[in-house]
């Protein structure tokens, strides 16, 4: 008789984890869409006072992190807001409460909640919901990525000069600088540039084909764990520097074919560095 136990347990596990993921992911989706008072304010300051922290972002992580310890005690979390502890389980939550702050608080579509769970230095499920667009991004980790219940897939990759590529900005007016420089090269060269203000949004969009690639210098790990999963498990390609794997030095995403081509043009405009 064959021993299944090693490919039971995985998928029970990942199984159960995208479950409370998906719940959770709702729950603080609800909270914030129907919750976000006319007046709201904000509680801090992150990197600079234009990277706000607004109220309803800390009350999301509180709501979060009160369900996963009430469903799944002994995993670990991290979250965006300050929430961090190491379990006994070797799951670890990565939490990002709303992903697109400023886009929330001044009551623009494209903001998330981003909720990733990883064991072992992998991320198994990935959970994106974006509320105000009634759409929910998850994948599992072998398993594919989905719009909401409909398998999702990376567009075939176009040339880079007719690729529309997504990007992001920093909050310090130094880094700032920098990427505008880069873009203002970068966009002679593709079809177009966007810039949503998630992260955790457009790496999904990339998924779901309404971007052709994605690039962003700066990124933390609650911003991209989420989306890194459903971008991959949707075909794409995802990494940093040539060689490297995706992080806040250099996030890129794009299918094969594309990937390799704007990655390497990002290495030539110093997008790595400020």
């Amino acid at each position: 008789m064959t021993d299944t136990t090693d490919v039971t347990e995985p998928e029970a596990l990942t199984a159960k984890l995208l479950a409370v993921a998906l719940e959770a992911a709702h729950r603080a989706g609800t909270f914030l869409r129907d919750g976000r008072p006319d007046d709201l304010g904000v509680a801090a300051t992150k990197s600079s006072a234009v990277d706000v922290v607004t109220e309803m972002d800390i009350a999301s992580e509180k709501l979060i992190t009160a369900f996963l310890a009430e469903r799944r005690p002994a995993d670990g979390v991290l979250g965006e807001e300050g929430a961090s502890s190491e379990g006994s389980s070797g799951v670890q939550w990565v939490v990002d409460p709303i992903d697109g702050t400023v886009n929330y608080l001044y009551g623009r579509p494209d903001w998330s909640v981003s909720i990733a769970a990883r064991k072992d230095g992998r991320t198994l499920v990935g959970v994106v919901h974006a509320p105000m667009r009634g759409e929910t991004y998850h994948a599992v980790l072998g398993g594919g990525a989905h719009l909401d219940d409909v398998p999702t897939r990376v567009r075939p990759a176009p040339p880079l000069d007719r690729a529309l590529v997504g990007t992001g900005f920093g909050y310090v007016a130094e880094r700032r600088a920098h990427q505008a420089e880069v873009a203002r090269h970068l966009i002679p060269e593709v079809r177009d540039i966007r810039r949503a203000g998630s992260a955790a949004i457009d790496l999904c969009d990339v998924a779901a084909g309404r971007l052709d690639a994605y690039y962003e210098r700066g990124l933390n790990p609650w911003d991209y764990a989420a989306g890194d999963l459903v971008a991959r498990e949707a075909g794409a390609l995802t990494g940093g520097r040539p060689g490297e794997a995706l992080s806040g030095e250099l996030a890129v995403a794009a299918p094969p074919g594309l990937f390799e081509t704007l990655q390497g043009r990002l290495e030539d405009l110093g997008a790595w560095h400020d």
